[in-house]
């Protein structure tokens, strides 16, 4: 099968189109050919060494941490899926999503609603559930405050429509040229760098009530004091910095459950993935690059069957 991957970690100098044996699904895998792939941060992260350097024996390695796509083999000890059926989800350890297949964890997959289009389920396991385990985590009631530290991108985009959708007010920090987008949420829009607490703070004197950070590093530090509690201080973005200033890492459901509500979420309207940009298989290496330099305004799809 053709796939889009790399064989040392590196930056993008080290990815490349790969020729590599159809993958068999283990027990409890799905073998899913390949509709359409989200692209994430979390990609180039992982390719660049940033989550620690890969083994020899793991290359070559496919990039792509999220798909969509139609069930074509299954796995032992799988329930609830059928050849043929549609679905989205993660994928399994030491496979990606910039492949014509690939395999997911039956448990870290769920249906494809007949209203989501593959594109729009292509975005949801890693961005869209990320900010359901992230809003729901910080506990919030309707009428409260939540600021999104790092709005514009894939998960903060989703996260604003999510709280939104439980009547929590959204602040989001982001650059200026993002205030149409922010907007279109519902969140209100801060630009970042210097002084934004206090541009915050002009809007609310008395703080927020949670943070929610994309972020991470400078940006994390300079908005910190705004939230008086830090048990509603937590990250997506830097786990460090993060347990530094007292609050914590997001904790990641991972289940059936969240990616079917984020689904029915999309069904219903009340979810738009806002895909910016879809592009073929053949331009992936540009789909890499619009995420990895930071100016995607919000998820970067692959087409790929």
């Amino acid at each position: 099968m053709k796939a889009f991957g790399y064989n040392s970690n590196g930056g993008p100098e080290v990815q490349e189109f790969l020729d590599l044996p159809m993958p068999s699904p283990l027990a409890g895998e799905l073998l899913v050919e390949v509709r359409a792939a989200g692209v994430n941060p979390v990609d180039w992260k992982i390719r660049s060494g940033a989550f620690g350097p890969s083994a020899p024996a793991e290359f070559p390695k496919v990039l792509g941490s999220e798909v969509s796509g139609v069930v074509r083999e299954i796995g032992q000890d799988v329930d609830g899926f059928a050849v043929g059926d549609e679905v989205f989800g993660s994928v399994a350890p030491g496979s990606g999503g910039f492949a014509e297949f690939t395999l997911l964890p039956a448990t870290a997959a769920a249906h494809k609603p007949l209203k989501v289009s593959f594109t729009d389920a292509a975005t949801l396991s890693v961005a869209a559930a990320t900010a359901y385990d992230g809003v729901t985590q910080v506990q919030l009631e309707a009428g409260q405050t939540l600021l999104i530290n790092g709005v514009s991108g894939g998960v903060g985009v989703a996260a604003a429509q999510i709280a939104r959708d439980l009547e929590i007010n959204v602040i989001g920090t982001a650059g200026a040229d993002k205030r149409p987008l922010i907007e279109s949420l519902g969140a209100t829009l801060v630009p970042y760098g210097d002084g934004v607490a206090g541009r915050i703070t002009d809007l609310l004197p008395d703080g927020v009530d949670a943070i929610f950070d994309l972020a991470g590093g400078t940006g994390l530090r300079d908005v910190v004091d705004l939230v008086a509690d830090r048990n509603k201080l937590i990250s997506a973005g830097d786990p460090k910095t993060v347990a530094e200033l007292g609050g914590h890492v997001i904790e990641r459901d991972r289940t059936q459950r969240v990616l079917d509500i984020v689904a029915d979420l999309v069904a219903e309207g009340k979810l738009d993935p806002h895909v910016e940009d879809v592009l073929s298989f053949d331009d992936v290496a540009a789909a890499m690059s619009a995420v990895e330099v930071g100016h995607a305004k919000g998820k970067v799809v692959v087409s790929v069957g």
